[in-house]
């Protein structure tokens, strides 16, 4: 079929006129879809059909489990407990109240899978605490949303499962173990810029971890941290699927907060559940809107078109990937992570494996690409909550974000052209 521009035109100028109009953007997917459906002379029951086939995907029944035990584990109280684990290991240094709050989004990461709910948990109690000892506020919030990141790379991400069927079902083990390496390494680059900053900023230490104490923390951190190893453990032994894995975690998840830890009683499952199908009921229209946008793509041969003219730019592998993470740095910073996992990865994984990167690699690539949107205005998610817990505009925040943003780069070139950061664990794990 030769290529019509025209329709390509249409279909692309009107998502983006409607995200100008600021339609949300699942709406928007549909909507011009619609109008492209009409131009070409499509029956508009396609769209219907081509939005339900993107739902009927049985890796897609992880996702709710992954958001409600998140969902259970933000509300029981779990953020103190992680924030006196990390204070064992860095709370001693300068500046130590900086890297333990990295150390505990670090470990809330890989129970929640959501940077929202990382910075909303873990920055709701260290920020005020920051900001009580002295830290400046800017830094507070800035280093908080940043140790936010590292959760969508982190196990268990359900950014990680949307990816895998957007890409046409790369292992989910494989991108859970894949993510580990990264997730680890950007909270330790955060780290370092922390203590760099509280050394010239005269931060102070925390109070000593005293060794009667360390049983206590250790066991009430481990006991929540065992639930991605649950989920993780369970995927690479063969034992559970990534959905059944999902499910076990949120139960462990359920009898942990309600009955063991008992910060918060049994009548509060009902707003978990309501925040829960509200998260969800949003993530399922994207996923929907964005497979029906992502047909008229390849009909339209826009795969193919990006595909070829990347590879024609330059005949340097290292500057196409360049290319292709300034270009999702810059889309991340105006649009939502699902939706654009959902439409760029079959437009861009073409191109990596063109240059012969492996699809986990561009999976995690993709993922902390989008995270750093995440925290960049105009659309920075985690931006906006960390500022409202700061007490602080968007726009002094912005002013202060560059500091933080340096090391997420650093780490984000490092995945790009370090292979072994991210296929090395996977590997060995025979992923």
């Amino acid at each position: 079929m030769p290529v019509d521009h025209v329709a390509i035109a249409l279909l692309i100028g009107s998502f983006a006129g409607l995200l100008v109009l600021r339609v949300p953007v699942a709406l928007a997917l549909v909507l011009s879809t619609i109008i492209e459906a009409s131009y070409l002379g499509i029956p508009l029951t396609i769209v219907g059909q081509r939005m339900v086939a993107g739902l009927d995907v049985f890796a897609l029944l992880a996702i709710p489990f992954f958001i409600l035990g998140g969902e259970i584990m933000s509300a029981g109280g779990i953020s103190n407990r992680l924030i006196a684990l990390a204070s064992i290991f860095v709370g001693w240094l300068r500046g130590g109240l900086g890297m333990i709050n990295v150390g505990a989004s670090t470990f809330f990461g890989a129970l929640s899978g959501s940077s929202v709910a990382d910075v909303s948990a873990i920055g709701s109690v260290t920020i005020p605490m920051m900001k009580q000892k002295g830290y400046d506020t800017d830094y507070a919030v800035g280093l908080t949303i940043s140790g936010a990141a590292q959760a969508v790379m982190i196990p268990p991400s359900h950014n990680l499962v949307i990816y895998s069927m957007a890409a046409g079902g790369v292992s989910v083990g494989a991108l859970f173990t894949a993510g580990i390496v990264p997730g680890l390494l950007l909270g330790a680059a955060l780290m370092v810029l922390a203590y760099a900053i509280a050394v010239r900023r005269g931060y102070p230490a925390e109070r000593t971890v005293t060794l009667a104490e360390v049983p206590r923390i250790v066991g009430e951190g481990l006991l929540a941290l065992f639930m991605p190893v649950i989920i993780l453990g369970g995927i690479l032994s063969g034992i559970f699927t990534a959905t059944e894995s999902a499910a076990v975690g949120c139960v462990y998840a359920f009898v942990l907060t309600f009955f063991v830890y008992r910060d918060i009683p049994l009548s509060k499952i009902l707003p978990i559940l309501q925040r829960t199908f509200r998260t969800l009921g949003v993530v399922l229209f994207i996923i929907a809107a964005a497979s029906a946008f992502g047909y008229f793509l390849a009909y339209l041969q826009v795969p193919t078109l990006i595909t070829d003219w990347l590879l024609q730019v330059s005949d340097s592998k290292f500057v196409v990937l360049l290319l292709i993470n300034i270009l999702l740095l810059a889309l991340g910073a105006v649009m939502d992570m699902a939706p654009l996992i959902l439409i760029m990865t079959p437009i861009l994984l073409p191109v990596t494996s063109a240059l012969g990167m492996d699809p986990v690699q561009f999976g995690i690539m993709l993922l902390l690409n989008l995270s750093i949107g995440l925290i960049t205005p105009p659309v920075g998610n985690v931006l906006f909550v960390g500022c409202a817990i700061g007490g602080i505009s968007i726009e002094k925040m912005t002013r202060s974000l560059g500091l933080f943003l340096l090391p997420m780069i650093v780490v984000l070139l490092l995945i790009t052209f370090v292979p072994s950061l991210s296929l090395a664990l996977p590997g060995a794990l025979g992923q």
